[in-house]
């Protein structure tokens, strides 16, 4: 695809400065929504980058992301004609203040469980008392019973199948109460 040079010259001035870039995959769209050129043009620069090496590219959600390699950085500097001092924004260092070492408490508030007001190590979990050894459980003997009379148990609303309760059930079906 042919791209005038002003255009062609915008966004590897872009790309240069930032390292990154970024596109829609609309190729109707008119112009790229960070530069004055169309997104389709976009687009096939950076096909063409990608095809050279010169980019990394990742698609996600409709949009292409595109990452400057060093081969990227050394061939877009000898077109540019820019000084090896001058870097993409992705390899500046930040200039953060340093904040302060890990680790070290500081003016942070203590923890909520520290200093033996709460469960600090799991012991008055479930009411456990302080040995935490006597888990209360239900005796060996134990069986619970979902229906009067221990009849036919069944699943969810029903009670069995059909035929599983008095009511509704014919004469002589299976379950059903005998006949009087």
């Amino acid at each position: 695809m042919l791209v005038p040079k002003k255009n062609r010259l915008l966004v590897y001035k872009y790309l240069f400065n930032e390292g990154v870039l970024f596109a829609e995959k609309d190729f109707n769209l008119p112009k790229h929504p960070e530069l004055e050129v169309p997104n389709l043009q976009v687009i096939k620069l950076m096909q063409s980058f990608k095809s050279k090496g010169f980019v990394r590219e990742t698609f996600a959600w409709r949009h292409y992301y595109w990452y400057l390699t060093n081969e990227g950085i050394e061939h877009l500097r000898e077109y540019l004609n820019l000084p090896s001092e001058i870097v993409p924004a992705t390899l500046k260092k930040s200039s953060r203040p340093p904040g302060r070492p890990m680790g070290v408490a500081g003016d942070r508030p203590p923890r909520r469980f520290e200093g033996g007001r709460g469960y600090g190590d799991r012991e008055g979990y479930r009411g456990y008392g302080a040995g935490g050894d006597d888990k209360a459980g239900a005796p060996g003997t134990y069986r619970p019973a979902y229906r009067e009379g221990g009849g036919r148990g069944g699943f969810g609303r029903g009670a069995g199948g059909y035929g599983g309760g008095d009511y509704g059930s014919a004469p002589g079906a299976p379950g059903a109460p005998p006949a009087v």
